[in-house]
Protein backbone atom coordinates (compact mmCIF):
# COMPACT_ATOMS: atom_id res chain seq x y z
CA UNK A 1 0.00 0.00 0.00
CA UNK A 2 1.25 3.47 -0.84
CA UNK A 3 1.57 6.28 1.66
CA UNK A 4 -1.51 8.46 2.24
CA UNK A 5 -0.77 12.11 1.60
CA UNK A 6 -2.37 14.97 3.54
CA UNK A 7 -1.83 18.51 4.74
CA UNK A 8 0.87 19.16 7.27
CA UNK A 9 0.19 21.32 10.30
CA UNK A 10 2.26 24.09 8.74
CA UNK A 11 0.20 24.00 5.53
CA UNK A 12 -3.06 24.09 7.49
CA UNK A 13 -1.73 26.99 9.55
CA UNK A 14 -0.81 28.93 6.40
CA UNK A 15 -4.29 28.37 4.91
CA UNK A 16 -5.95 29.55 8.14
CA UNK A 17 -3.78 32.67 8.19
CA UNK A 18 -4.73 33.45 4.57
CA UNK A 19 -8.44 32.94 5.32
CA UNK A 20 -8.10 35.20 8.36
CA UNK A 21 -6.45 37.91 6.29
CA UNK A 22 -9.16 37.70 3.63
CA UNK A 23 -11.96 37.89 6.20
CA UNK A 24 -10.24 40.79 7.93
CA UNK A 25 -9.94 42.63 4.62
CA UNK A 26 -13.63 42.07 3.83
CA UNK A 27 -14.72 43.31 7.26
CA UNK A 28 -12.44 46.33 7.05
CA UNK A 29 -13.76 47.12 3.58
CA UNK A 30 -17.35 46.95 4.82
CA UNK A 31 -16.44 49.17 7.76
CA UNK A 32 -15.00 51.77 5.40
CA UNK A 33 -18.13 51.63 3.21
CA UNK A 34 -20.37 52.11 6.26
CA UNK A 35 -18.25 55.00 7.50
CA UNK A 36 -18.48 56.66 4.09
CA UNK A 37 -22.28 56.33 4.13
CA UNK A 38 -22.53 57.88 7.59
CA UNK A 39 -20.22 60.69 6.47
CA UNK A 40 -22.46 61.39 3.46
CA UNK A 41 -25.58 61.41 5.65
CA UNK A 42 -23.89 63.75 8.14
CA UNK A 43 -22.89 66.09 5.31
CA UNK A 44 -26.57 66.57 4.43
CA UNK A 45 -27.32 67.86 7.93
CA UNK A 46 -24.28 70.12 7.91
CA UNK A 47 -24.82 71.55 4.41
CA UNK A 48 -28.39 72.83 4.72
CA UNK A 49 -27.60 75.49 7.39
CA UNK A 50 -24.87 76.71 5.03
CA UNK A 51 -27.53 77.25 2.33
CA UNK A 52 -29.64 79.25 4.78
CA UNK A 53 -26.80 81.47 5.98
CA UNK A 54 -25.50 81.95 2.44
CA UNK A 55 -28.93 83.08 1.21
CA UNK A 56 -29.42 85.38 4.20
CA UNK A 57 -26.01 86.91 3.63
CA UNK A 58 -26.87 87.67 -0.01
CA UNK A 59 -30.47 88.79 0.31
CA UNK A 60 -31.14 89.44 4.02
CA UNK A 61 -34.03 87.03 3.81
CA UNK A 62 -34.83 83.40 4.59
CA UNK A 63 -35.04 81.01 1.61
CA UNK A 64 -38.56 79.75 1.11
CA UNK A 65 -39.87 82.60 3.29
CA UNK A 66 -38.30 85.37 1.16
CA UNK A 67 -41.06 87.86 0.29
CA UNK A 68 -38.99 89.15 -2.65
CA UNK A 69 -37.60 85.88 -3.98
CA UNK A 70 -38.89 86.54 -7.52
CA UNK A 71 -36.81 89.74 -7.53
CA UNK A 72 -33.76 88.33 -5.76
CA UNK A 73 -33.27 85.18 -7.84
CA UNK A 74 -34.08 84.90 -11.53
CA UNK A 75 -36.56 82.11 -12.19
CA UNK A 76 -38.16 81.98 -8.75
CA UNK A 77 -41.88 81.35 -9.11
CA UNK A 78 -43.18 81.93 -5.58
CA UNK A 79 -42.50 84.48 -2.86
CA UNK A 80 -42.78 83.64 0.83
CA UNK A 81 -44.66 85.77 3.32
CA UNK A 82 -41.50 87.17 4.92
CA UNK A 83 -42.47 86.42 8.52
CA UNK A 84 -39.13 84.78 9.35
CA UNK A 85 -40.54 81.24 9.48
CA UNK A 86 -40.19 78.44 6.92
CA UNK A 87 -43.84 77.42 6.94
CA UNK A 88 -44.98 73.91 6.06
CA UNK A 89 -43.76 70.48 7.15
CA UNK A 90 -40.34 69.21 6.08
CA UNK A 91 -42.03 66.41 4.08
CA UNK A 92 -44.74 68.59 2.58
CA UNK A 93 -46.49 67.50 -0.63
CA UNK A 94 -47.88 70.99 -1.22
CA UNK A 95 -45.97 73.01 -3.81
CA UNK A 96 -47.08 76.35 -2.35
CA UNK A 97 -45.51 75.68 1.06
CA UNK A 98 -42.36 77.58 1.96
CA UNK A 99 -40.65 74.33 3.00
CA UNK A 100 -41.06 73.22 -0.61
CA UNK A 101 -40.00 76.49 -2.24
CA UNK A 102 -36.93 76.62 0.00
CA UNK A 103 -35.17 74.28 -2.43
CA UNK A 104 -35.95 76.37 -5.50
CA UNK A 105 -34.68 79.53 -3.81
CA UNK A 106 -31.33 78.12 -2.64
CA UNK A 107 -30.72 76.42 -5.99
CA UNK A 108 -31.50 79.48 -8.08
CA UNK A 109 -29.26 81.49 -5.75
CA UNK A 110 -26.40 79.15 -6.71
CA UNK A 111 -26.04 77.71 -3.22
CA UNK A 112 -27.20 74.16 -3.94
CA UNK A 113 -27.46 71.88 -6.95
CA UNK A 114 -30.66 70.35 -8.27
CA UNK A 115 -33.74 70.98 -10.42
CA UNK A 116 -35.55 74.29 -9.97
CA UNK A 117 -39.03 73.41 -11.20
CA UNK A 118 -41.05 73.16 -7.98
CA UNK A 119 -42.58 69.71 -7.53
CA UNK A 120 -43.17 68.42 -4.01
CA UNK A 121 -46.51 66.87 -4.94
CA UNK A 122 -45.23 63.96 -7.04
CA UNK A 123 -44.09 60.98 -4.96
CA UNK A 124 -41.36 59.97 -7.43
CA UNK A 125 -40.19 63.51 -8.22
CA UNK A 126 -36.52 64.41 -8.54
CA UNK A 127 -37.07 67.97 -7.25
CA UNK A 128 -36.99 67.05 -3.57
CA UNK A 129 -33.41 66.21 -2.50
CA UNK A 130 -32.51 62.66 -1.48
CA UNK A 131 -29.90 61.26 0.86
CA UNK A 132 -27.34 58.60 -0.10
CA UNK A 133 -29.88 55.89 0.83
CA UNK A 134 -32.53 57.37 -1.48
CA UNK A 135 -34.64 58.85 1.33
CA UNK A 136 -36.23 62.29 1.20
CA UNK A 137 -34.53 65.26 2.87
CA UNK A 138 -36.44 68.30 4.07
CA UNK A 139 -36.43 71.36 6.32
CA UNK A 140 -38.95 73.31 8.35
CA UNK A 141 -38.85 75.89 11.12
CA UNK A 142 -38.67 74.63 14.68
CA UNK A 143 -41.66 74.71 17.01
CA UNK A 144 -42.37 74.53 20.74
CA UNK A 145 -45.56 72.57 20.10
CA UNK A 146 -44.84 68.84 20.47
CA UNK A 147 -47.67 67.81 18.14
CA UNK A 148 -46.17 69.92 15.34
CA UNK A 149 -42.61 68.68 15.84
CA UNK A 150 -41.18 66.28 13.26
CA UNK A 151 -40.22 64.03 16.21
CA UNK A 152 -40.83 64.32 19.97
CA UNK A 153 -38.04 63.44 22.40
CA UNK A 154 -38.06 60.93 25.28
CA UNK A 155 -39.70 63.52 27.55
CA UNK A 156 -42.45 64.20 25.00
CA UNK A 157 -41.01 67.61 24.13
CA UNK A 158 -40.71 69.11 20.66
CA UNK A 159 -37.33 68.82 18.95
CA UNK A 160 -35.68 72.17 19.62
CA UNK A 161 -34.00 74.33 17.02
CA UNK A 162 -34.58 77.44 14.93
CA UNK A 163 -34.75 75.05 11.97
CA UNK A 164 -35.27 71.30 11.87
CA UNK A 165 -33.68 69.18 9.14
CA UNK A 166 -35.04 65.67 8.52
CA UNK A 167 -33.82 62.74 6.43
CA UNK A 168 -35.72 59.49 6.00
CA UNK A 169 -35.06 55.89 4.96
CA UNK A 170 -31.87 55.52 7.03
CA UNK A 171 -30.90 52.06 8.28
CA UNK A 172 -30.74 51.66 12.06
CA UNK A 173 -27.04 50.79 12.07
CA UNK A 174 -26.31 54.13 10.38
CA UNK A 175 -28.75 56.01 12.61
CA UNK A 176 -26.78 55.08 15.72
CA UNK A 177 -23.45 56.07 14.15
CA UNK A 178 -24.95 59.31 12.87
CA UNK A 179 -26.24 60.31 16.30
CA UNK A 180 -22.85 59.53 17.85
CA UNK A 181 -21.15 61.64 15.17
CA UNK A 182 -23.43 64.68 15.36
CA UNK A 183 -25.09 64.55 18.78
CA UNK A 184 -25.12 62.72 22.14
CA UNK A 185 -25.33 59.10 20.96
CA UNK A 186 -28.90 58.73 22.24
CA UNK A 187 -31.49 58.72 19.46
CA UNK A 188 -34.28 59.81 21.84
CA UNK A 189 -32.58 62.87 23.38
CA UNK A 190 -30.55 65.88 22.33
CA UNK A 191 -30.64 67.83 19.07
CA UNK A 192 -30.89 64.72 16.86
CA UNK A 193 -33.79 62.27 17.17
CA UNK A 194 -34.87 59.17 15.26
CA UNK A 195 -38.20 57.42 14.86
CA UNK A 196 -39.41 54.43 12.85
CA UNK A 197 -39.95 54.97 9.14
CA UNK A 198 -43.00 52.69 9.13
CA UNK A 199 -46.07 54.70 10.07
CA UNK A 200 -44.14 57.95 10.32
CA UNK A 201 -46.12 61.14 10.92
CA UNK A 202 -45.38 64.59 12.34
CA UNK A 203 -45.40 64.39 16.14
CA UNK A 204 -44.24 60.76 16.44
CA UNK A 205 -42.12 59.81 19.45
CA UNK A 206 -38.38 59.18 19.22
CA UNK A 207 -36.96 55.66 19.47
CA UNK A 208 -34.32 55.03 22.15
CA UNK A 209 -30.92 53.82 20.94
CA UNK A 210 -31.34 50.45 22.66
CA UNK A 211 -34.51 49.84 20.64
CA UNK A 212 -33.07 50.78 17.25
CA UNK A 213 -33.14 47.81 14.86
CA UNK A 214 -30.03 47.78 12.67
CA UNK A 215 -31.97 46.37 9.72
CA UNK A 216 -35.03 48.66 9.96
CA UNK A 217 -35.29 52.15 8.46
CA UNK A 218 -35.81 55.38 10.36
CA UNK A 219 -36.56 59.08 9.98
CA UNK A 220 -33.80 61.18 11.54
CA UNK A 221 -34.27 64.85 12.40
CA UNK A 222 -31.88 67.41 13.83
CA UNK A 223 -32.55 70.87 15.24
CA UNK A 224 -30.08 73.59 14.28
Amino acid sequence: MGKQSGFTLIEIAIVLVIIGLLLGGILKGQELINSAKVKNLATDFRSIPVYIYGYQDKFKALPGDDANATTHVTGATTNGNGNGVIEGAWNTTTNANESCNFWQHVRLAGLAAGPTTVDCATATNTYVPRNSEGGLIGIQSGTSVAANSPIRDASNNALRGTYVICSRGILGKFVKQLDTTLDDGNTATGSMLATAETGYAIGNSATATASIDDAATYVVCMGV
